[in-house]
């Protein structure tokens, strides 16, 4: 599906409230009612939207230290145990499989850098895990939840 102007508006529009009313919408981007709730459906079902959620500030939810992880892993291939521990941690937001000098980045948010080291300690038990760096975030100046929309050039 491409995006036009419309599009790119609407998409817009539900990155600074997802919570906006169809009817606050629609004036926004200057279409009708049923003109916008046709174009969102599309928005939603091509998958272009995803999902629509909930932020939350770590800090409030006592997650004060925010953290990246690099890690190397040997060339045995067998990664089960480091995915699965990725996959079922609650303070891992964010992992990724990289080009580089590591093979993963982690993003974590947590408690203190007791839970921090209890969460390195973790990591570093799996088998596969050859080496681990991490780097505490001081500030964060720039967070994005999603890219912004384009509308496609005809």
């Amino acid at each position: 599906m491409t995006i036009d102007a419309i599009d790119a508006k609407i998409l817009e529009v539900l990155q600074e409230n997802a919570r906006v009313s169809l009817s606050e919408l629609s004036k926004r981007i200057n279409l009708s009612l049923s003109a916008a709730s046709e174009r969102l459906k599309k928005l939603e079902s091509s998958g272009i939207i995803k999902q629509y959620t909930a932020i939350l500030d770590p800090s409030a939810v006592n997650r004060e230290l925010r953290a990246l992880m690099m890690i190397s892993v040997d060339n045995s291939g067998n990664i089960s145990d480091l995915t699965k521990l990725i996959s079922q941690s609650g303070e891992i937001l964010e992992a990724f499989f990289v080009a580089g000098d590591c093979d993963y980045v982690l993003k974590i948010a947590t408690k203190n850098t007791s839970t921090l080291a209890d969460l390195v300690n973790m990591v570093k038990s799996v088998k596969s895990v050859k080496r681990t760096e991490t780097m505490i975030i001081l500030s964060e100046f720039k967070q994005l939840y999603s890219v912004p929309p384009v509308a496609s050039k005809p």
